[in-house]
């Protein structure tokens, strides 16, 4: 598989972009009651963390059919992580500002997946 000067997944603006992300939630989780170490925290940390993770494994493949099933995977993992920031802020982990923030960071990476999903879907077709 071409990679276009992508070397490795770290090259990648959108692994960047999700990997950053979730150390932003980790510091955000570190503020939940301690109740949630095994619930909305662990799940939070675990969903966000997957949209890298995924990205990463899907690159590391060498096949362009297996990073774009990797790519739609991550994709489901940051709808996942979507809804659990929504349950932190309704039950008043996090405030409405910091969601909105955090959910047009996550809205930015969305569009970042389906564009190479999209880009890939070209290079299939050429």
């Amino acid at each position: 598989m071409k990679r276009n000067n992508i070397n490795d997944f770290e090259d990648l603006v959108v692994w960047q972009k999700s990997h950053q992300l979730v150390i932003e939630l980790y510091k955000i989780t570190n503020s939940f009651p301690k109740s949630e170490e095994f619930g909305l925290s662990s799940q939070l940390r675990r969903s966000a963390a997957s949209v890298p993770t995924n990205i990463a494994e899907g690159l590391g493949s060498n096949s362009r059919n297996n990073f774009k099933r990797m790519l739609f995977i991550a994709r489901g993992s940051l709808v996942e992580t979507r809804y659990h920031l929504i349950l932190a802020r309704d039950v008043g982990y996090i405030s409405k500002g910091t969601y909105q923030c955090l959910k047009e960071k996550y809205d930015e990476i969305g569009r970042m997946l389906n564009a190479l999903i999209n880009s890939l879907d070209k290079k299939n077709s050429e």
